[in-house]
């Protein structure tokens, strides 16, 4: 099996199963006929741009982004995005500092990145905070209202 057959295999199944572990999706692999070491999938999984995120039973299990880089993510996706994961915002000068469950932020931040929200200059995304600079037209106050009144907080 060719490395796009078995990638698209991976994201088959990370979008139909909650995978926790390489190891387990290395199992789950094999059973479907397609042989691959732990290093294997987890180049793999690097290559899809996997992470991996907190559900709501408390169990972080591996996630591919919803949109490609060059995809614009909907308003209503957003919405939905920091309403399940933005748990506070503050705010200094242009800079927003937004609070997420641990393992969550890199969600939030692809979300946001992906936008287009006007203010919005680009993120940086920890694991569980992150960092948003607010464009020269937009202070950090007005981005953090936005985004808490998007968030429902």
């Amino acid at each position: 099996m060719s490395k796009t057959s078995r990638q698209h295999q991976i994201a088959q199944i990370l979008g139909e199963v909650a995978i926790t572990s390489q190891s387990q999706l290395v199992e789950l692999l094999e059973t479907q006929g397609v042989e691959a070491t732990q290093a294997t999938v987890s180049r793999d999984l690097e290559d899809l741009g996997a992470i991996k995120v907190r559900v709501p039973t408390g169990e972080l299990v591996y996630a591919l982004p919803d949109y490609t880089n060059e995809q614009v993510a909907p308003q209503d996706h957003l919405r939905r995005v920091l309403g399940d994961w933005v748990a506070e915002v503050n705010h200094s000068h242009n800079l927003v500092v937004v609070h997420t469950p641990p393992g969550s932020a890199h969600v939030v931040a692809s979300a946001l990145d992906r936008s287009g929200l006007e203010g919005v200059l680009g993120t940086v995304a920890g694991d569980d905070s992150i960092l948003i600079v607010a464009t020269e037209e937009t202070s950090g106050r007005t981005l953090a209202e936005t985004i808490r009144n998007l968030a429902g907080i």
